[in-house]
């Protein structure tokens, strides 16, 4: 699959509507995408059986979507294959009051990947130029009001791209994901989980109250992406009204991002090998 149209990297003029949500483009059918998918995940508990052994490099998947894109059945589904023991998730709720007396990244330095590890931000620091931009939410950090100023938004963009170079620079590679849903999509998602009682569950009053903020989102989306697509860190925005084809499309960001990285299982030097022939030799007798 050609990955370059969805990947967004050092585009300061990049649109939303250039990407239609709807699009599957060379992949024909949902067979065949499952198909691809189960390989792909084959491929992905190999290359993170390398990742544990070689123990030099951490993963951070980043999800961002608007409610009912399929942030949680990507994760179960494309990660479903992996160790548990080299992945965990972090879910990006409402801040406590304990968070608000941090800095805005906190929550995200306690919680990136160890080295060998996979972690996975469902929703993530994006929030803070997201969430936080749309409600109007910066008179609840506790920010010295001298330093809110016009720019505040522009600064932080800097500030992340700052706090993801300094990830790589570490060995901690951020995989960067936008599920990009319709309107019209989201409100029939919305219907199915009021129709369906096996659903009711998943169904909030807030997920109508933020569709309310649906062309905010859009612009404050467009805008982030536009600025925090940096080189080694790109964001890849995919067309996700079809969730077959969202699925696929992330496991092959995930198995190419593995797989650059030229993995391998630790080699022993000459001495550990006779060791082991050593010790072969005393468990057999």
């Amino acid at each position: 699959m050609e990955l370059s149209k969805l990947k967004i990297q050092d585009n300061s003029d990049f649109k939303l509507e250039a990407i239609k949500t709807h699009c599957t483009y060379d992949i024909d059918s949902k067979d065949e995408a499952k198909s691809q998918l189960e390989k792909n995940i084959e491929k992905m508990v190999e290359l993170q059986d390398k990742l544990y052994a070689d123990g030099k490099y951490g993963i951070l998947i980043i999800f961002q979507a608007m409610d009912t894109a399929g942030k949680d059945g990507a994760i179960k589904h494309v990660m479903s294959g992996l160790n548990p023991q080299g992945t965990s998730v972090f879910n990006f709720k409402q801040p406590s009051s304990e968070d608000l007396k941090h800095h805005y990244l906190h929550r995200a330095f306690m919680h990136l990947p160890q080295r060998g590890q996979i972690q996975i931000f469902n929703r993530s620091y994006y929030e803070e130029v997201l969430v936080v931009r749309v409600h109007k939410l910066l008179k609840t950090e506790n920010i010295p009001d001298d330093l809110v100023t016009d720019n505040i938004w522009q600064r932080r963009y800097n500030e992340i791209n700052n706090f993801e170079k300094y990830l790589l620079d570490n060995g901690i590679i951020p995989i960067k994901i936008f599920l990009h849903i319709s309107k019209e999509e989201q409100k029939k998602r919305l219907l199915a989980r009021i129709d369906d009682k096996s659903k009711n569950w998943k169904f909030s009053e807030s997920d109508i109250k933020e569709r309310q903020h649906w062309e905010e989102y859009q612009k404050y989306y467009e805008e982030t992406i536009a600025n925090t697509g940096i080189k080694n860190a790109p964001w890849y925005v995919i067309p996700s009204d079809k969730k077959w084809f969202a699925r696929l499309v992330i496991s092959e960001i995930m198995v190419k991002t593995l797989e650059n990285l030229k993995l391998e299982y630790p080699k022993l030097n000459e001495e550990e090998i006779k060791n082991l022939k050593k010790y072969k030799e005393e468990l057999t007798k």
